[in-house]
């Protein structure tokens, strides 16, 4: 199927963007308290462009770049435009967004941007990128992970508007939505600000799981940006939604994000029922260790409890985060110790051919189940494996990184001073309800039923 079949099937009519200046107005996850009534309202704000609920000829999504090439990139003519993205920042096609706006008539891309793994996804994990040039467009890319995280003004220089498009992968500290927290902060903080033009993609995880520890204020950092639970439930759109009308959650002044234009490109087709698997779109790695969907709902589910203790995932590039095993122990050991504590979560007991043996994490009645609760009971039964404590031996590095990825300082200290006897049972119903609570809070922001 060419582009233009793909778009004469999924096109709808109205684009549907949703525009939010940085109107103040509900509480944010714990920073600034409310401010006056706010102008922006719940899925269809009353001063925006968005109609009703998008559906899709042949039940097919479009993501917020298809929705934005259906409607003439009408949102972006005339305008200088930077493009923040990375290697799964690809259309319906597979084609690149880059190639897409490079072609688009009307449409001046002039910057590139790219985060993280670099914007062809290929770097590892926290290793800094250096500026390069696209080889294809020949466009300059700036780097944000490498002498800066946060683009300069000289980087932005001469742009009207900076576009940002990221697969996220649902969980706080995949780094993806603190660049894009960072960007805006830039955009706006600028004499004459920059607009923020978000393209909406699906949150892998659907967007009805919000579960997990909350993020102190305290501990925001490149891995936690934002106060919300581990795994938020919200699309890289509603975050920031939520983040440009919310006092607090930039940081930044707040008159400055006042002056701010945010707006979000949403997708059409996609429902919070959704998982990736439902969605019918193909996976486009997000990073080298998330190569796939099931790692991303792994990433969720294991990610935490392999910070600390000698619990790991994977086996070699095998299985990123589906893969759990402990040193010295056998996959009947792991099954027997943690097979029955988290409804809906099944192991499969496996050895590896150089006779490695763990378990693979499958999900086996979704509904009930909750992604970082296997974490959870890693945590406690490493330190049943582990009678000194990996939690009260951590120095004071793995103990800040522990804390950052966790959100909780509380819970890394009980962790520390009571080992095994922790009650997860007592943390758990605590971030649940702090989950119910974030929830609530971003209800209005949702643009997806």
């Amino acid at each position: 199927m060419d582009r233009r079949e793909f778009l004469h099937l999924t096109a709808l009519g109205s684009l549907g963007a949703t525009f939010v200046t940085g109107c103040s107005g509900g509480a944010g996850g714990g920073g600034g308290s409310p401010g006056p009534a706010s102008s922006v309202a719940p899925a269809a704000p009353a001063n925006s462009s968005i109609g009703p609920r998008a559906s899709t000829a042949r039940g097919r999504i479009m993501l917020g770049i298809d929705s934005l090439e259906a409607d003439g990139f009408a949102s972006l003519r005339g305008l200088r435009c930077g493009l923040v993205t990375h290697r799964a920042g690809v259309n319906g096609l597979g084609l690149r967004t880059v190639d897409v706006l490079a072609r688009a008539p009307g449409v001046k891309l002039v910057k590139l941007f790219g985060p993280e793994h670099g914007i062809d996804g290929n770097a590892a994990a926290e290793i800094a990128i250096k500026n390069a040039k696209d080889a294809r467009t020949g466009l300059p890319v700036y780097s944000l992970y490498g002498a800066t995280r946060k683009p300069t003004p000289e980087m932005l220089a001469g742009l009207d508007a900076i576009i940002i498009d990221f697969q996220d992968v649902g969980s706080r500290s995949y780094t993806y939505i603190s660049c894009m927290r960072y960007v805006i902060e830039a955009c706006f903080s600028l004499d004459r600000p920059i607009r923020v033009i978000v393209l909406d993609r699906p949150n892998p995880l659907g967007g009805e799981k919000v579960d997990g520890p909350f993020l102190d204020r305290k501990w925001r950092s490149y891995v936690g940006a934002y106060e919300m639970p581990y795994v938020h439930g919200l699309t890289i759109g509603e975050i920031a939604r939520w983040a440009v009308a919310t006092p607090g959650v930039l940081e930044m002044d707040d008159a400055k994000r006042r002056r701010g234009a945010l707006e979000v490109i949403p997708m059409r087709g996609w429902t919070r029922a959704m998982t990736w698997d439902r969605t019918g779109l193909k996976w486009t790695p997000t990073s080298p260790r998330i190569p796939t969907a099931q790692a991303a709902m792994g990433y969720a589910m294991v990610g935490l409890g392999c910070q600390l203790g000698d619990f790991s995932h994977s086996f070699g590039e095998q299985m990123p985060f589906r893969f759990i095993k402990y040193s010295r122990r056998h996959a009947t050991d792991i099954i027997a110790t943690l097979g029955n504590t988290v409804p809906g979560l099944g192991m499969e007991p496996r050895t590896m051919p150089d006779g490695t043996q763990g378990v693979y994490l499958s999900i086996t009645d979704y509904p009930r189940f909750r992604p970082t609760a296997i974490s959870l009971h890693m945590m406690r039964q490493a330190c049943i494996w582990d009678s000194s404590n990996p939690f009260a031996k951590a120095t004071k590095s793995e103990r800040e990184l522990f804390i950052k990825h966790t959100g909780s300082e509380a819970f890394f200290e009980d962790l520390r001073t009571r080992g095994a006897k922790v009650d997860l049972a007592r943390w758990m119903a605590q971030w649940n309800t702090e989950a119910e609570n974030f929830r609530a809070r971003t209800a209005r922001f949702k643009l997806y039923a």
